[in-house]
């Protein structure tokens, strides 16, 4: 392993404690690294100036692993440019949740690990998520985690019609709709009532959001099935999409999205030998 790449979330590691370890941690067993910001960061917010940032951009097409160092928001930030560049990602969490990241931060020591090549590799599904306008795309991305539509800040209701493979599937009124991987399904799908699902298992995950009609259940489907979520007719306002938490697009009356399985898949580093069930009752105990 010669080129690994340490994106710090410069909001949750303070200071960059926890990547100035790992980066020694990983050159004392033969790793060289080069630390990228994930995103941009404020400009009011000083970096300090003893470590040296190398631009993402440059650096991935020679990255052979990416290290996050956040919550899980980070590790979904770096999943679509490292994905579809075929490179790998492991999670160290300094975040609340942290249900994708591999390792704490008390267990830094165990990235020595990769230098020998011990690790294994989780491959995860991923939604290919296009908006058409009459017969325009004006929106395509892949995510991880899950596709939201919801009514948007305003306290209305929004009415959405939801279609498998062009069959109407669910019809209703509320919050909105969290389309899941099995991934996200431990996310706002499951805040939203949704179930929790394997990892490793192929589904997609159809969850309404403090839906009115009690008829209303989560739906889930084959990861063979095409989703097509739009406004219905009695729906007076627009509707707002985002993918993974990201910046959200306005959905106007006959606006479609269509979301299904994509051909990509996020590669998360294994360090560790556990039980998805165990990583559930692990993080769930400590956030009660």
């Amino acid at each position: 392993m010669k080129n690994v790449i340490l994106t710090p979330n410069p909001y949750r590691d303070k200071n960059f404690q926890t990547v100035r370890a790992a980066q020694k941690i990983l050159k004392d067993a033969g790793v060289e690294t080069k630390i990228c910001l994930p995103f941009e960061v404020d400009r009011n917010y000083d970096l300090p100036r003893d470590l040296r940032f190398s631009r993402l951009d440059r650096e991935l097409p020679n990255a052979e692993m990416v290290i996050c160092f956040g919550g899980d928001g980070t590790i979904l930030h770096m999943a679509k440019a490292a994905t579809r560049r075929g490179i790998p990602i492991l999670g160290v969490n300094i975040g609340t949740m942290g249900f994708m990241a591999e390792l704490e931060s008390t267990e830094l020591d165990k990235l020595a690990e990769i230098a020998k090549g011990n690790y294994t590799f989780d491959s995860r599904m991923m939604l290919d998520v296009t908006v058409s306008r009459d017969r325009d795309i004006i929106f395509h991305d892949i995510c991880l985690n899950d596709v939201v539509v919801t009514k948007g800040a305003v306290a209305r209701i929004v009415h959405l019609a939801v279609k498998c493979d062009g069959v109407q599937a669910m019809e209703c009124g509320g919050d909105g709709i969290v389309v899941a991987t099995p991934t996200g399904s431990t996310a706002y799908s499951l805040s939203a009532g949704g179930p929790i699902v394997e990892p490793d298992a192929q589904n997609i995950i159809i969850t309404p959001i403090c839906a009115h009609d009690v008829g209303s259940r989560c739906i889930v489907t084959s990861e063979k099935r095409v989703i097509n979520v739009e406004l219905t007719k009695n729906a007076r306002r627009n509707a707002f999409l985002s993918v993974d938490g990201g910046k959200a697009v306005r959905l106007n009356m006959g606006d479609v999205a269509t979301i299904q399985k994509s051909k990509l898949e996020t590669k998360l580093v294994r360090l560790k030998e556990r039980s998805f069930f165990d990583v559930v009752n692990a993080k769930f105990k400590i956030n009660l």
